[in-house]
């Protein structure tokens, strides 16, 4: 399927995430902050990248924000993961170059709809 790129520095939200994108069948590459998500992307040029918006070392929104720079990344799309659900939240990610802000909790089937949902867009 999908190879898919986590940036979560919860380890039992990031474990669920790429457990649930495991099963549904995506190549999964967990990192715990947003200046980790930002070397890998580049190394590994993800379908997709999920990240969380407040991180050690480097913010969702600032790492979004130094991809959407490069021109190897700056077309992948981002979708954010969040608990943080204020509408000034959700439009600095977007403004950030987000594709969606998803908000916590959600449920695995919901997560896996979505992810497929986007990728198709992307044509991936």
């Amino acid at each position: 399927m999908a190879r898919i790129l986590i940036a979560e520095d919860e380890p039992d939200i990031r474990d669920l995430v790429a457990f649930t994108l495991r099963f549904a069948g995506h190549e999964v590459t967990p990192t715990s902050n947003g200046e980790e998500a930002y070397y890998k992307a580049q190394e590994i040029i993800p379908d997709l990248i999920m990240m969380d918006v407040r991180m050690p070392k480097m913010t969702g929104y600032d790492a979004c924000r130094a991809m959407k720079q490069m021109p190897s990344l700056k077309d992948i799309p981002v979708v954010f993961l969040s608990a943080k659900g204020q509408d000034s939240e959700i439009q600095t990610g977007l403004e950030a170059g987000a594709e969606e802000y998803l908000l916590k909790p959600f449920a695995p089937d919901q997560l896996v709809e979505r992810v497929k949902s986007i990728l198709a867009k992307f044509g991936k």
